[in-house]
């Protein structure tokens, strides 16, 4: 009998324990929803409302104008508008915007220009270290529009 006994405690169990495996799945599934949002890098851009109030800057703003062909020009400050190629716009306003860190930073589009050349130009002055940027519109002319409102 006593061998009998022996033999019961030696006997090997061949179940899997599962539960430390499923707390190490939810610890990683909260990981993973914590994270998940973090991971679109975007460029800051506060968008326009059709009936946006004006900003009131002290001081002068920088201005990115993009026409329809794709065309940069460049007015930094009381400058005049100036052309512009993608490496020397990322320098200027990068230096400008180092030593004027309180300044806004616009990007003007033309209404019938393609998005590529306002998004190439948003692309760059991220490259350039600034931190938000501003799209400049029009104010509403008052005509109705597809909706009929005004």
């Amino acid at each position: 009998m006593l061998s009998s006994a022996r033999h019961k405690r030696l006997k090997l169990k061949s179940e899997i324990n599962v539960v430390p495996y499923i707390d190490v799945m939810l610890v990683l599934l909260i990981i993973f929803m914590v994270t998940a949002p973090m991971l679109n890098a975007n460029v800051d851009v506060n968008l326009p409302q059709a009936n946006a109030k004006s900003l009131q800057d002290k001081k002068e703003p920088v201005i990115v104008s993009v026409d329809t062909q794709g065309q940069m020009y460049l007015t930094l400050g009381t400058s005049k508008k100036e052309p512009i190629d993608a490496d020397a716009l990322k320098v200027k306003v990068g230096a400008f915007v180092k030593q004027n860190p309180d300044v806004s930073v616009l990007v003007a589009g033309d209404r019938d220009g393609k998005y590529d050349g306002v998004y190439k130009v948003l692309a760059l002055l991220q490259q350039a270290g600034v931190a938000k940027v501003g799209l400049m519109s029009a104010p509403e002319s008052g005509k109705p529009n597809a909706n009929g409102r005004p």
